[in-house]
């Protein structure tokens, strides 16, 4: 197939494409026609393991912090240029955990609200 007749296959496959619009769903999918459904007991787990992880995470992901910190500024004092590095390392992982406690506790705290926002509009 030559490049010219394969742009025009692809010309035609693109001008009966239809960019303002989603496919059809299968009514039988949901009730609702959804193709998605969560169950409020699953949103319940994902929230309980995100607070789980969140609280290990905030009490042991910093565990090692002191100890690097020092290793690293007693290598520095001794004119090693490693030390630079094991305190830029610690600083990053620090930063790293942060942002993945954070993480944890945005996805708990989110799905606690839209549970009761839900619950508050069923009712």
């Amino acid at each position: 197939m030559s490049f010219e007749e394969e742009w025009a296959g692809l010309k035609t496959v693109a001008a009966r494409m239809r960019l303002n619009g989603a496919p059809t769903r299968d009514p039988d999918a949901s009730p609702t026609g959804a193709d998605l459904i969560v169950h409020d007991d699953e949103l319940g787990k994902i929230g309980h393991f995100a607070y789980r992880l969140h609280n290990n995470l905030k009490a042991d992901g910093k565990q090692a912090q002191t100890t690097t910190k020092a290793a690293g500024t007693s290598l520095t004092s001794d004119g090693l240029e490693m030390g630079k590095a094991l305190t830029s390392a610690s600083r990053a992982w620090a930063e790293q955990v942060g942002t993945l406690v954070d993480a944890c506790a945005h996805i708990s705290n989110h799905l606690d609200y839209t549970k009761a926002s839900k619950k508050k509009d069923d009712e």
